[in-house]
C-alpha cells in the first residue's frame, strides 16, 4: 500500500502543477506552445477525454491508497471536490481557460472511479 500512496501523491502534486501552471506544459514540452493543449486521444469532445482519464487514475490511486482507512469517505469528498476546483480555478489563471466540457470529464473520470471502487469494496465486503 505504500507503494500505492506513493504513486497517489507524485500524481496529485504532478496533476497540481499541470492544471494550475498559467499555459500548457505539456504543450510547450511536446510543440514549444504554452497556448496549445494536446489531444492525445483524438474524439468528437476534444481534450476533455484527457481530463476524465487523469481523474479517473488519480481517484483510483487515491481510494485504493485509503480503501481499509477511516479517512476513505474523506477522501470521496477531497477527490470530488478537487476535480472542480481545478477546472473552476481556471477562471483565474492566466493563460488557462474554463470549460464545461473539461469540467464534466473530470467529475465523470472521478466518479466512475468512486463507483468501481465502492462497487469492488461491497463485492469483497471490505467495509
Amino acid at each position: 500500500m505504500k507503494g500505492i500512496k506513493f504513486f497517489y501523491y507524485f500524481s496529485l502534486t504532478g496533476l497540481l502543477i499541470l492544471y494550475l501552471f498559467p499555459g500548457s506544459l505539456i504543450g510547450y514540452l511536446l510543440y514549444g506552445d504554452f497556448g496549445k493543449q494536446p489531444d492525445f486521444i483524438p474524439n468528437p469532445i476534444g481534450t476533455s477525454i484527457n481530463h476524465a482519464l487523469a481523474l479517473f487514475y488519480l481517484t483510483i490511486l487515491g481510494l485504493i491508497s485509503s480503501m481499509r482507512d477511516k479517512s476513505f469517505n474523506l477522501n470521496i469528498i477531497f477527490l470530488i471536490s478537487l476535480s472542480m476546483i481545478l477546472e473552476l480555478s481556471h477562471y483565474f489563471i492566466p493563460n488557462r481557460s474554463f470549460e464545461f466540457l473539461d469540467l464534466f470529464g473530470n467529475l465523470l473520470g472521478t466518479l466512475l472511479a468512486v463507483f468501481i471502487i465502492i462497487f469492488y469494496k461491497r463485492y469483497k465486503k471490505i467495509l
